[in-house]
Protein backbone atom coordinates (compact mmCIF):
# COMPACT_ATOMS: atom_id res chain seq x y z
CA UNK A 1 0.00 0.00 0.00
CA UNK A 2 1.29 3.59 -0.66
CA UNK A 3 0.26 6.61 0.88
CA UNK A 4 0.24 9.91 -0.66
CA UNK A 5 0.73 12.47 2.15
CA UNK A 6 0.07 15.90 0.92
CA UNK A 7 -0.05 19.31 1.74
CA UNK A 8 2.84 19.47 4.37
CA UNK A 9 5.57 21.28 4.81
CA UNK A 10 8.21 18.70 5.03
CA UNK A 11 11.72 19.02 7.07
CA UNK A 12 14.02 17.62 4.20
CA UNK A 13 18.30 17.24 5.05
CA UNK A 14 18.62 20.50 3.12
CA UNK A 15 15.34 22.23 4.67
CA UNK A 16 11.67 22.49 4.55
CA UNK A 17 10.04 22.14 1.20
CA UNK A 18 6.36 23.19 0.58
CA UNK A 19 4.24 22.08 -2.56
CA UNK A 20 5.41 18.45 -2.92
CA UNK A 21 3.82 15.03 -1.60
CA UNK A 22 5.91 12.63 0.48
CA UNK A 23 4.79 9.51 -0.75
CA UNK A 24 5.47 5.81 1.31
CA UNK A 25 5.43 2.61 0.29
CA UNK A 26 5.02 -0.05 2.91
CA UNK A 27 8.07 0.60 5.37
CA UNK A 28 10.19 3.04 3.69
CA UNK A 29 9.65 6.58 2.13
CA UNK A 30 9.31 5.85 -1.47
CA UNK A 31 10.05 9.75 -3.00
CA UNK A 32 9.02 13.76 -2.30
CA UNK A 33 7.30 14.34 -5.44
CA UNK A 34 5.44 17.18 -6.94
CA UNK A 35 1.41 16.75 -7.22
CA UNK A 36 1.54 15.86 -10.87
CA UNK A 37 4.06 12.31 -10.38
CA UNK A 38 2.36 9.36 -11.85
CA UNK A 39 3.78 7.22 -9.18
CA UNK A 40 0.85 9.02 -6.68
CA UNK A 41 -1.91 7.32 -8.94
CA UNK A 42 -3.46 4.42 -6.73
CA UNK A 43 -2.00 5.84 -3.45
CA UNK A 44 -4.06 6.55 -0.58
CA UNK A 45 -4.30 10.44 0.06
CA UNK A 46 -3.90 12.17 3.19
CA UNK A 47 -4.13 15.60 3.40
CA UNK A 48 -2.13 16.90 6.37
CA UNK A 49 -3.64 20.04 6.56
CA UNK A 50 -0.53 22.24 6.18
CA UNK A 51 1.13 20.76 8.99
CA UNK A 52 4.85 20.11 9.59
CA UNK A 53 6.50 16.62 8.80
CA UNK A 54 9.13 15.95 10.72
CA UNK A 55 11.62 12.75 11.16
CA UNK A 56 10.33 10.77 14.15
CA UNK A 57 12.12 11.63 17.72
CA UNK A 58 14.05 9.18 18.46
CA UNK A 59 14.63 9.46 22.54
CA UNK A 60 17.94 7.38 23.64
CA UNK A 61 17.33 8.15 27.08
CA UNK A 62 13.63 6.32 28.49
CA UNK A 63 12.95 4.98 31.94
CA UNK A 64 9.46 4.44 31.98
CA UNK A 65 6.10 6.05 30.36
CA UNK A 66 2.57 4.93 30.77
CA UNK A 67 2.66 4.29 34.44
CA UNK A 68 5.44 1.69 33.88
CA UNK A 69 8.77 1.77 35.27
CA UNK A 70 11.47 -0.29 32.40
CA UNK A 71 13.12 -1.44 35.93
CA UNK A 72 10.40 -3.05 37.40
CA UNK A 73 8.67 -3.96 34.40
CA UNK A 74 11.73 -5.13 32.13
CA UNK A 75 9.02 -7.11 29.33
CA UNK A 76 8.18 -6.90 26.02
CA UNK A 77 4.64 -6.13 27.57
CA UNK A 78 6.39 -3.50 30.01
CA UNK A 79 8.37 -2.20 26.74
CA UNK A 80 4.94 -1.81 24.65
CA UNK A 81 3.34 0.49 27.19
CA UNK A 82 6.54 2.58 27.09
CA UNK A 83 6.54 3.49 23.55
CA UNK A 84 3.12 3.67 23.21
CA UNK A 85 2.69 6.50 25.96
CA UNK A 86 5.94 8.51 24.29
CA UNK A 87 4.74 8.00 20.77
CA UNK A 88 1.61 9.88 21.57
CA UNK A 89 4.04 13.16 22.13
CA UNK A 90 6.08 12.20 18.37
CA UNK A 91 8.41 9.54 19.76
CA UNK A 92 9.26 6.77 16.99
CA UNK A 93 12.16 5.53 18.21
CA UNK A 94 14.07 4.91 21.51
CA UNK A 95 15.67 2.62 24.03
CA UNK A 96 14.44 1.41 27.10
CA UNK A 97 16.48 2.53 29.88
CA UNK A 98 17.17 0.55 33.01
CA UNK A 99 18.82 2.60 35.73
CA UNK A 100 21.49 0.62 38.23
CA UNK A 101 20.08 -2.48 38.89
CA UNK A 102 21.19 -6.10 40.00
CA UNK A 103 22.82 -8.27 37.42
CA UNK A 104 19.66 -10.29 36.60
CA UNK A 105 17.44 -7.15 35.97
CA UNK A 106 19.92 -6.20 33.25
CA UNK A 107 20.09 -9.69 32.00
CA UNK A 108 15.94 -9.07 32.33
CA UNK A 109 16.16 -6.02 30.44
CA UNK A 110 18.75 -7.02 27.59
CA UNK A 111 16.25 -10.11 26.88
CA UNK A 112 13.23 -7.81 27.21
CA UNK A 113 14.43 -5.78 23.99
CA UNK A 114 15.00 -8.69 22.64
CA UNK A 115 11.93 -10.26 22.80
CA UNK A 116 10.23 -6.62 21.59
CA UNK A 117 12.45 -6.07 18.71
CA UNK A 118 11.42 -9.87 18.10
CA UNK A 119 7.67 -8.94 18.19
CA UNK A 120 8.06 -5.91 16.40
CA UNK A 121 7.13 -3.41 19.31
CA UNK A 122 6.62 -0.37 17.66
CA UNK A 123 9.58 1.93 18.07
CA UNK A 124 12.18 -0.23 20.00
CA UNK A 125 15.69 0.13 18.73
CA UNK A 126 17.31 -0.87 21.73
CA UNK A 127 18.03 -0.71 25.28
CA UNK A 128 20.09 1.90 27.28
CA UNK A 129 22.06 0.22 30.61
CA UNK A 130 22.55 3.40 33.20
CA UNK A 131 25.14 2.05 35.42
CA UNK A 132 26.28 -0.15 37.50
CA UNK A 133 29.46 1.09 36.70
CA UNK A 134 28.93 4.81 38.16
CA UNK A 135 31.13 6.68 40.52
CA UNK A 136 28.70 7.09 44.38
CA UNK A 137 29.98 11.18 44.28
CA UNK A 138 27.63 11.41 41.36
CA UNK A 139 24.78 9.01 42.55
CA UNK A 140 21.77 10.96 41.63
CA UNK A 141 19.00 8.94 41.72
CA UNK A 142 20.21 5.59 42.02
CA UNK A 143 21.33 3.30 44.23
CA UNK A 144 24.88 3.24 44.98
CA UNK A 145 24.93 0.34 46.62
CA UNK A 146 24.34 -1.35 43.48
CA UNK A 147 27.44 0.20 41.95
CA UNK A 148 30.37 -1.62 41.00
CA UNK A 149 32.80 -2.11 38.42
CA UNK A 150 31.57 -4.21 35.29
CA UNK A 151 33.00 -8.20 35.21
CA UNK A 152 33.00 -10.45 32.94
CA UNK A 153 29.43 -11.18 33.02
CA UNK A 154 28.69 -8.12 32.72
CA UNK A 155 30.54 -7.64 29.44
CA UNK A 156 28.83 -10.57 27.84
CA UNK A 157 25.63 -9.32 28.91
CA UNK A 158 26.14 -5.99 27.55
CA UNK A 159 27.15 -7.55 24.18
CA UNK A 160 24.47 -9.74 23.74
CA UNK A 161 21.94 -7.94 21.82
CA UNK A 162 21.95 -8.54 17.98
CA UNK A 163 18.89 -7.14 17.01
CA UNK A 164 19.44 -3.51 18.34
CA UNK A 165 21.83 -0.87 19.68
CA UNK A 166 23.41 -1.15 23.26
CA UNK A 167 24.18 2.26 25.21
CA UNK A 168 25.99 1.90 28.12
CA UNK A 169 26.32 4.66 30.75
CA UNK A 170 29.30 4.48 32.94
CA UNK A 171 31.70 6.46 35.40
CA UNK A 172 35.22 6.08 33.23
CA UNK A 173 37.41 6.93 36.59
CA UNK A 174 35.59 3.78 37.61
CA UNK A 175 36.39 1.07 35.33
CA UNK A 176 39.71 0.02 32.86
CA UNK A 177 39.93 2.27 29.50
CA UNK A 178 40.12 -1.85 28.33
CA UNK A 179 36.82 -2.55 29.53
CA UNK A 180 35.61 0.54 27.37
CA UNK A 181 37.75 -0.49 24.13
CA UNK A 182 36.28 -3.94 24.62
CA UNK A 183 32.49 -2.71 24.54
CA UNK A 184 33.21 -0.11 21.92
CA UNK A 185 34.78 -2.76 19.78
CA UNK A 186 31.87 -4.87 20.28
CA UNK A 187 29.21 -2.27 18.86
CA UNK A 188 28.29 -0.80 22.64
CA UNK A 189 27.72 3.07 21.95
CA UNK A 190 29.33 4.09 25.81
CA UNK A 191 28.17 7.87 27.45
CA UNK A 192 30.03 9.03 30.13
CA UNK A 193 27.42 9.98 33.02
CA UNK A 194 27.08 10.10 36.87
CA UNK A 195 30.70 10.59 36.99
CA UNK A 196 33.16 12.43 39.14
CA UNK A 197 35.93 12.34 36.41
CA UNK A 198 38.60 14.67 35.93
CA UNK A 199 39.34 16.11 32.46
CA UNK A 200 42.34 13.85 31.81
CA UNK A 201 39.62 10.91 32.68
CA UNK A 202 37.48 11.64 29.81
CA UNK A 203 40.52 12.61 27.10
CA UNK A 204 41.70 9.01 27.62
CA UNK A 205 38.59 7.56 27.64
CA UNK A 206 37.53 9.19 24.21
CA UNK A 207 40.51 7.66 22.68
CA UNK A 208 38.89 3.95 23.74
CA UNK A 209 35.90 4.08 22.53
CA UNK A 210 34.04 7.21 25.00
CA UNK A 211 31.37 8.99 22.47
CA UNK A 212 28.74 10.49 24.54
CA UNK A 213 28.13 12.34 27.82
CA UNK A 214 24.51 11.57 29.47
CA UNK A 215 22.38 14.56 30.66
CA UNK A 216 25.07 17.22 30.13
CA UNK A 217 25.72 18.98 33.23
CA UNK A 218 23.67 17.16 35.64
CA UNK A 219 25.17 14.47 37.89
CA UNK A 220 28.84 15.04 36.14
CA UNK A 221 32.31 16.99 37.65
CA UNK A 222 31.40 20.42 35.88
CA UNK A 223 33.74 23.25 34.85
CA UNK A 224 36.14 25.26 37.61
CA UNK A 225 38.72 27.65 36.58
CA UNK A 226 41.54 25.10 37.43
CA UNK A 227 39.89 21.76 36.55
CA UNK A 228 37.56 21.58 33.33
CA UNK A 229 35.77 18.19 34.37
CA UNK A 230 33.61 16.28 32.94
CA UNK A 231 31.78 19.17 31.05
CA UNK A 232 34.64 20.98 29.93
CA UNK A 233 35.92 17.74 28.03
CA UNK A 234 32.96 17.32 26.45
CA UNK A 235 32.01 20.99 25.41
CA UNK A 236 35.70 20.99 23.97
CA UNK A 237 35.80 18.00 22.09
CA UNK A 238 33.73 18.50 19.01
CA UNK A 239 32.95 14.85 17.90
CA UNK A 240 31.15 13.63 20.98
CA UNK A 241 27.75 13.71 21.30
CA UNK A 242 25.88 15.27 24.89
CA UNK A 243 22.21 14.62 25.70
CA UNK A 244 20.64 17.31 27.08
CA UNK A 245 17.36 17.70 29.27
CA UNK A 246 15.47 21.06 28.05
CA UNK A 247 12.37 21.00 30.99
CA UNK A 248 13.87 23.67 32.84
CA UNK A 249 14.73 21.85 36.04
CA UNK A 250 17.85 19.99 35.23
CA UNK A 251 19.57 22.89 33.52
CA UNK A 252 18.94 26.48 33.10
CA UNK A 253 18.30 27.07 29.52
CA UNK A 254 21.11 29.97 29.93
CA UNK A 255 23.26 27.28 30.84
CA UNK A 256 22.11 25.27 27.33
CA UNK A 257 23.24 28.48 25.50
CA UNK A 258 26.23 28.79 26.47
CA UNK A 259 27.10 24.97 25.66
CA UNK A 260 25.62 25.01 22.45
CA UNK A 261 28.14 28.26 21.50
CA UNK A 262 31.42 25.90 22.74
CA UNK A 263 30.50 23.04 20.01
CA UNK A 264 28.83 21.97 16.78
CA UNK A 265 24.79 22.23 17.34
CA UNK A 266 24.71 18.97 15.59
CA UNK A 267 26.70 17.41 18.50
CA UNK A 268 23.77 17.77 20.99
CA UNK A 269 20.58 15.39 21.72
CA UNK A 270 17.33 16.26 22.97
CA UNK A 271 16.53 13.42 25.72
CA UNK A 272 13.64 13.29 27.82
CA UNK A 273 14.51 10.80 31.21
CA UNK A 274 11.45 10.17 31.01
CA UNK A 275 9.71 8.52 34.12
CA UNK A 276 6.68 6.67 34.31
CA UNK A 277 4.22 10.02 34.93
CA UNK A 278 4.69 10.57 31.36
CA UNK A 279 1.35 10.36 29.65
CA UNK A 280 -0.49 9.98 32.47
CA UNK A 281 -1.97 12.37 35.07
CA UNK A 282 -0.41 10.60 37.63
CA UNK A 283 1.49 12.70 40.33
CA UNK A 284 3.52 9.98 42.28
CA UNK A 285 5.46 7.23 41.35
CA UNK A 286 7.77 4.68 43.16
CA UNK A 287 11.72 4.00 41.99
CA UNK A 288 13.85 1.29 43.59
CA UNK A 289 11.29 1.84 47.18
CA UNK A 290 11.42 5.61 46.96
CA UNK A 291 8.34 8.01 46.46
CA UNK A 292 9.12 10.43 43.86
CA UNK A 293 6.66 13.44 43.51
CA UNK A 294 5.58 15.29 40.70
CA UNK A 295 5.69 19.08 41.62
CA UNK A 296 5.67 21.37 38.66
CA UNK A 297 6.86 19.00 35.70
CA UNK A 298 9.52 18.13 38.04
CA UNK A 299 10.42 14.48 39.71
CA UNK A 300 11.99 14.73 43.15
CA UNK A 301 12.26 12.51 45.91
CA UNK A 302 11.54 13.59 49.64
CA UNK A 303 14.68 15.02 49.48
CA UNK A 304 14.42 16.97 47.07
CA UNK A 305 16.82 14.80 44.41
CA UNK A 306 15.71 15.04 40.92
CA UNK A 307 14.70 11.53 39.76
CA UNK A 308 14.27 11.46 36.02
CA UNK A 309 11.66 13.83 34.27
CA UNK A 310 8.25 13.99 33.42
CA UNK A 311 9.36 15.68 30.17
CA UNK A 312 8.02 14.30 26.45
CA UNK A 313 10.54 14.87 23.28
CA UNK A 314 7.59 17.38 21.87
CA UNK A 315 7.81 19.55 24.92
CA UNK A 316 11.26 19.15 24.27
CA UNK A 317 11.38 20.40 21.06
CA UNK A 318 9.32 23.56 22.01
CA UNK A 319 11.54 24.27 24.76
CA UNK A 320 14.42 23.94 22.50
CA UNK A 321 13.00 26.49 19.99
CA UNK A 322 11.61 29.18 22.57
CA UNK A 323 14.15 28.77 24.99
CA UNK A 324 17.36 27.68 23.64
CA UNK A 325 16.58 30.06 20.28
CA UNK A 326 16.69 27.18 17.58
CA UNK A 327 15.14 27.01 14.37
CA UNK A 328 12.26 24.68 14.03
CA UNK A 329 14.80 22.50 11.92
CA UNK A 330 17.77 22.55 14.04
CA UNK A 331 15.82 21.38 17.14
CA UNK A 332 14.36 18.46 14.93
CA UNK A 333 18.05 17.31 14.01
CA UNK A 334 18.82 16.98 18.08
CA UNK A 335 15.55 15.08 18.01
CA UNK A 336 15.84 12.65 15.60
CA UNK A 337 19.26 13.04 12.93
CA UNK A 338 21.27 13.32 15.57
CA UNK A 339 20.27 11.11 18.08
CA UNK A 340 20.31 8.20 14.67
CA UNK A 341 23.96 9.41 14.11
CA UNK A 342 24.83 8.89 17.18
CA UNK A 343 23.76 5.45 17.46
CA UNK A 344 25.01 4.51 13.99
CA UNK A 345 21.77 3.83 12.23
CA UNK A 346 21.47 7.30 10.41
CA UNK A 347 21.53 5.38 7.12
CA UNK A 348 18.00 4.12 7.68
CA UNK A 349 16.88 6.86 10.39
CA UNK A 350 16.28 10.32 11.13
CA UNK A 351 15.69 11.81 7.81
CA UNK A 352 12.68 12.40 5.62
CA UNK A 353 14.44 10.81 2.78
CA UNK A 354 13.98 8.23 -0.35
CA UNK A 355 14.98 4.95 1.37
CA UNK A 356 14.92 5.55 4.84
CA UNK A 357 11.86 4.28 7.44
CA UNK A 358 8.82 5.67 7.09
CA UNK A 359 8.98 6.82 10.86
CA UNK A 360 7.44 10.42 10.94
CA UNK A 361 5.75 13.08 13.39
CA UNK A 362 2.57 15.59 11.93
CA UNK A 363 3.20 18.78 14.20
CA UNK A 364 0.36 20.82 14.19
CA UNK A 365 0.22 24.86 16.01
CA UNK A 366 1.93 25.24 19.20
CA UNK A 367 4.35 22.16 18.59
CA UNK A 368 1.14 19.58 18.97
CA UNK A 369 1.63 16.02 17.70
CA UNK A 370 -1.24 15.06 15.81
CA UNK A 371 0.07 11.90 14.85
CA UNK A 372 2.68 9.48 13.71
CA UNK A 373 4.01 6.96 11.16
CA UNK A 374 6.05 4.19 12.20
CA UNK A 375 6.87 2.04 9.51
CA UNK A 376 4.61 3.53 7.24
CA UNK A 377 1.82 2.58 10.03
CA UNK A 378 -0.26 5.98 11.33
CA UNK A 379 -1.38 6.45 14.44
CA UNK A 380 -3.25 9.50 15.70
CA UNK A 381 -2.28 11.18 18.68
CA UNK A 382 -5.66 12.29 19.44
CA UNK A 383 -8.02 11.27 22.11
CA UNK A 384 -10.40 8.42 20.74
Amino acid sequence: MRQALYHARVLTPTGFVDNRVLLLHGRHILDLVTPDDRRLQGAERIDCGGDLLLPGFIDVQVNGGGGVLFNDQPSAEGIRQIAAAHRRFGTTGLLPTLITDDRIQIERAVSAVRDAIDANVPGVLGVHIEGPCLNEVRAGAHDASKFRDLDEDDIRTLCALRNGRTLVTLAPEMTKLATISRLADAGVRISAGHTNARYDDIAAALKYGLTGFTHLFNAMSGLTSREPGVVGAALIDADSWCGIIVDGHHVDPVVLKLALSCKPKKRFMLVTDGMPCVGTEAQEFMLQGRRIHVEGGRCVDDDGVISGSSLDMASALRNAVRWLGLSMAEAAYMASTGPAEFLGIAHEYGKIAAGYRANLVRLGDCFKVRGTWIDGQWQSAEPV
